[in-house]
This record gives structure tokens, sequence and C-alpha cells, in this order.
């Protein structure tokens, strides 16, 4: 109830407005809801549009209500709950960005006068979508949504899309970019733990021409791995913090792009770093989190990725000492879902997209822990609340939300990061 009215009341309100919300949830000794009680304070001339947000509220969650309490401890998994016409409409926000280069946020070293062009010369495979990381992960939500959906309405678009993009050409030009003086942090580890992502899901997908761009890929991919191989071994401490640079985040994607290719050195590095940085970590601040422009967890970031190194005894031990918060009833309370208070604004507009993370790594978390762990039940029950908020606010109204918000969407709904 919370997160619909809140983001409801973003809607209706206005962007300009203030508005305060006082709400409780009154429940019973089992974790069932007696009632909710709201107090919304407005100005009396937005009585009517409050009225609507009421009214709307329902409409604007993917589906309606408090499902953590609706479906008891044990929510469904995200990936029931997409269908084709999700599909379509998180396809079309990437396709409505993979190539339109501007506006363009780059992050370019210049070398010389002749370093001074277009994204399109300098980056020409990955120049739309705002940002190059966020162009990366929108190529691979086509490559994703055309391997779920192979026959849905969207699929000429997106193979057309993806054909355009990822020719020998232009990838070959793409690592040269990446080779050269002045880019070794370029894109890391964030952007280039993206670009692993999406050669995973091509090669994962039986399919001609996702043989041919996975081809065309090889000299930017073997760039991408060099990078990470070359840096990983020199970094002395873990980076936590909830934007791109996060370690944790990004050796997740690591770990997952290595294992599926049996590619056993990069796996280890990865798993052993994750081990250098975060096995001794003990009671992780959640209570800070999160800070205003996070699109990740720092904790459960941290805890995403050593339920993919720790075996489960090890891991449930782990978990208890790094986040001793977790309740053992069913409620959600203990990790409120995050409300961006303008989705207009580039960075303010991460905290939507902290929602759909948080609620990919609870699942995950969920997935790694014993059937009878009494902690499953807090975490499926915030993982649902995040999923349905975070749901919500991919509505594509903003450019500054619609060319990456889809990515984590998708990433959620197919469970990619879950092991099957």
């Amino acid at each position: 109830m919370r997160a619909s009215l809140a983001v409801a009341l973003r809607e209706y309100n206005g962007r300009a407005t203030r508005w305060k919300i006082h709400s409780t949830i009154f429940t019973k000794p089992n974790g069932g809801v007696i009632m909710p009680a709201v107090v919304v304070r407005f100005h009396p001339s937005l009585l009517q549009k409050f009225i609507c947000a009421v009214v709307a509220a329902p409409l604007l969650c993917v589906p309606a209500g408090n499902a953590a309490h609706q479906k008891g401890p044990e929510a469904k998994p995200s990936g029931e709950a997409f269908d084709a016409h999700a599909a379509d409409r998180l396809a079309k926000l990437a396709l409505a960005c993979v190539h339109k280069e501007y506006p363009n946020k780059i992050s370019h070293v210049l070398n010389s006068d002749a370093d001074v062009a277009p994204p399109c010369k300098l980056t020409p495979a990955f120049c739309g979508c705002y940002d190059w990381h966020s162009s990366v992960h929108g190529h691979w939500l086509l490559v994703r949504l055309l391997r779920t959906f192979p026959d849905a309405p969207f699929a000429k678009a997106a193979r057309d899309a993806l054909k355009e993009s990822l020719t020998a050409e232009n990838l070959k030009a793409e690592a040269a970019y990446l080779r050269r003086e002045g880019r070794a942090s370029f894109e890391r580890p964030y952007g280039l733990a993206w670009l692993l992502q999406l050669c995973a899901e091509l090669r994962e997908w039986d399919d001609p021409q996702a043989r041919e761009m996975l081809a065309n890929l090889r000299p930017l991919e073997d760039a991408a791995i060099e990078r990470l191989t070359t840096w990983l071994p020199k970094l002395s401490h873990p980076i936590r913090i909830g934007e791109h640079n996060q370690t944790a985040f990004a050796l997740g994607l690591v770990l997952d792009y290595a294992r599926g290719k049996n590619d056993e050195r990069l796996a280890k590095l990865a798993a052993d770093s994750a081990r250098k940085f975060y096995l001794a970590d003990k009671n992780c601040p959640l209570a800070y989190e999160p800070s205003g422009e996070d699109f990740l967890s720092p904790c459960l970031g941290e805890a995403d990725v050593m339920r993919r190194v720790l075996a489960q005894t090890e891991f449930e031990k782990w978990l208890t000492q790094f986040l001793p918060q977790i309740p053992r009833t069913a409620t959600a309370d203990w990790l409120p879902v995050a409300i961006s208070p303008d989705p207009s604004d580039p960075k303010l507009a991460h905290l939507d997209g902290l929602n759909l993370s948080r609620a990919w790594m609870l699942e995950g978390i969920l997935t790694s822990l014993p059937v009878d762990d009494p902690r499953r039940p807090a975490l499926a029950s915030a993982a649902e609340a995040h999923r349905r908020a975070g749901l919500a606010a991919v509505t594509g109204e903003h450019y500054e939300g619609g060319h990456w918000l889809g990515s984590f969407a998708v990433y959620l709904t197919t469970q990619r990061g879950i092991k099957k």
C-alpha cells in the first residue's frame, strides 16, 4: 500500500508539489495485516488529484496490492508474472534508445585533438542510450527478450537493431577504443561486466545470428577480460558504493559469465576476489541505505555475490553475521522501498532502479538458503515489495530512467542471475 500510494501521488500530484505521507500498518502476531492507516498532508486544491491518486494506486503496481501479505511468506518468483505483453513494452524502451545518440554522457579521456569526435565515431556499436554501459545492457535486453520470446511482435525490430550495431567493423573500433592510452579505467567494472553478460547471453543462444554477433564481439570481449584481469589483482580494497563502481555487483556478473563459459581462470579470480574483499565482513550497516543516488545496494550486493561463492552451509552462517537485521517474521518493513523524488533527474532516478536490483538480490539470497531457514519469509516479503515498486516505475515517461530501467526490469523478471 505504501509503495503504491507513494508512486501514485508522485505521478498525479505533479513534480513541484510538496507532500508528506505518514503511514502505519497494524499487524496480527502472525504477520497478517489488520488495517493500513495512511495520513497525507496536502493543499486543499489538490484534493481532486489525491482522490485520483488513491484510485489509481493499484493500477500503478504490477499487479496491485500488498502482495507480501496476500501471498504469504513465500512470494512467487518474479518470472512467473512476466509475459509477452510486458516484454514488448520493455523491448520498445531499448529499441527507442540503442541508436539514439543524443543526449549523451560520455566518459572520455582526450589524448589529443584527434579524440574530439561524436559518440558514433568514438564507440560506434554502443553510442546510444545516453551512455556506453546503458547502451551495452540495452543490447543485452534485446538479446535476452529474443531468447525468451522468439516469436514476439518486437522480434524483427530487435534483430534488425542488433544487426545494425553489432557488426565486425563497429566492434573492432570499440576494441581499439578500449585499448588506447588513457582508457585503463573506462567503464570499469560496471560497463565491462555488462559487456560480458551480453556475450554470455549470445553464447547461450542457439541461433545463427547470435553466433555471428558473438564472433564479432570477440575482440571487445577479449579486451574487457584483459582489463578486468589486470585490475582485480591490484585492487586492494572493495568499492562499496551504490553506483557503477561497486565491486560486488560486477563480480557477480563476471562470475556468472565465467562459469557459463567454463573459464576457470576468470571464475577463480572473481571468486577469490570476493572472498578477499567480503568473507570477514560483519554487521553491514543496512540502516545507512540508501544514499540519495544509489541504484545498487552495497549490503545486498555483497550478499548476492557471496551466495555465488560460498556453499549453502557456509553462506547461511556468513549471512547471519553479515546481516543480523533480517527478521524471522513475514514482514517487508525491515527494508523499506525507495521512492525517487524526481524521476526526470538522471541521478535521482537511480532510486527507481534500486528497488529493482534489491528485488533480484533478495531473490538470489533467498534461493541460496535452506528451505527451513527462518529468514525466508522476510526476504520473500521484501523482494516482492521491491519488485512491485520497481516495476511500477518503469514507465518510459522520462528518458533519464527509460534508457536503462528496462534492462533492470528484464534482469529481474527473467531471473537472469538465478541459477536454475
